[in-house]
C-alpha cells in the first residue's frame, strides 16, 4: 500500500508509523516490517481480501473508528456489556495500538536474556544497548535459516525450539510464507498456513492473530482463561 503523506507520521527514531489508515476486523490490522527488506507492509485501501467477492463494498472503516464500532456493535447486541466496557479500555486496538509495528512476544527477563544472545549470535553488537535495538538488529530470515542448529542453541534455546525457528525461517526464506500473506490473507488462512508450520499450534496462532497482527475476530475457545 502507498500512504499518503498526511498518513505518515514519524517517532522520535524517525521510523515510519502510519495512522489512520484502512482497517478490517477480518484483515492485519498491525503495520508488519518486511524481515528480509525492513519495507513497512499494511492492509491496503481497495484491496479485495482473500474470502471476499469483489461486488461486495469495502468497508469505511479506519484505525481511528474500528475500536468504536467494534465497540458500539457488542453493545447493541448485548447492553449488559456497556458497563463492563466501560470500565476496561483496550489499548491494543486504539488508534494508538493501531500505529505500533508488532515484535515478538518476549515478557520476563529470561527471554529478553535469550532474545539479546540470538540477535548477537549474527554480529549485530549495537543490539547490547536497549530491547528497542534489538528489534531493529533482529536477523532476517535467511540468516537464521543458513545458520546451524548448535549455534542457535548456545543463545538458550533447546533443541526443539531451535528447529522450530529455524524451520519457520526457511519458510520465509524460501517465500512460503510472506509478509504480505499475513496481511491480506483471510483468518483462516493465516490458521491454515501458520498450523503448517512445525511446532505452532492452533493456539499459538490465534494469540499471534490477535495481540500480534491485531485482527479483532479472533476467539480462542481452547485458551484456558476463555474456557
Amino acid at each position: 500500500m502507498s500512504i499518503p503523506r498526511s498518513s505518515r507520521i514519524t517517532r522520535g527514531d524517525s521510523s515510519p508509523v502510519f495512522a489512520n489508515r484502512p482497517a478490517d476486523p477480518h484483515q492485519t490490522n498491525a503495520p508488519l516490517v518486511s524481515p528480509e527488506t525492513s519495507r513497512v507492509v499494511v492492509y491496503a485501501d481497495g484491496l479485495i481480501p482473500s474470502g471476499r467477492r469483489a461486488t461486495e463494498p469495502l468497508s469505511a472503516r479506519t484505525t481511528e473508528n474500528i475500536l468504536e464500532e467494534a465497540c458500539a456493535h457488542l453493545i447493541k447486541i448485548d447492553p449488559t456489556l456497556k458497563h463492563v466496557i466501560g470500565k476496561h479500555d483496550c489499548p491494543m486496538f486504539s488508534p494508538e495500538g493501531l500505529t505500533e509495528e508488532i515484535d515478538p512476544f518476549v515478557s520476563g527477563a529470561a527471554a529478553r536474556s535469550i532474545k539479546r544472545k540470538f540477535v548477537l549470535l549474527f554480529g549485530n553488537n549495537a543490539a547490547a544497548d536497549s530491547d528497542e535495538d534489538l528489534s531493529k538488529c533482529f536477523p532476517t530470515p535467511s540468516q537464521v535459516a543458513a545458520c546451524d542448529l548448535a549455534t542457535l542453541r548456545t543463545a538458550g534455546l533447546s533443541g526443539r525450539k531451535a528447529e522450530y525457528i529455524q524451520g519457520l525461517a526457511q519458510k520465509f526464506a524460501s517465500g512460503e510464507l510472506s509478509t504480505e500473506m499475513l496481511v491480506n490473507a483471510s483468518d483462516e488462512e493465516v490458521l491454515e498456513k501458520l498450523i503448517a508450520v512445525r511446532g505452532l499450534g492452533k493456539w499459538s496462532v490465534e494469540m499471534f492473530s490477535c495481540f500480534g497482527l491485531k485482527r479483532m475476530d479472533i476467539f480462542s475457545t481452547g485458551d484456558l482463561g476463555v474456557q
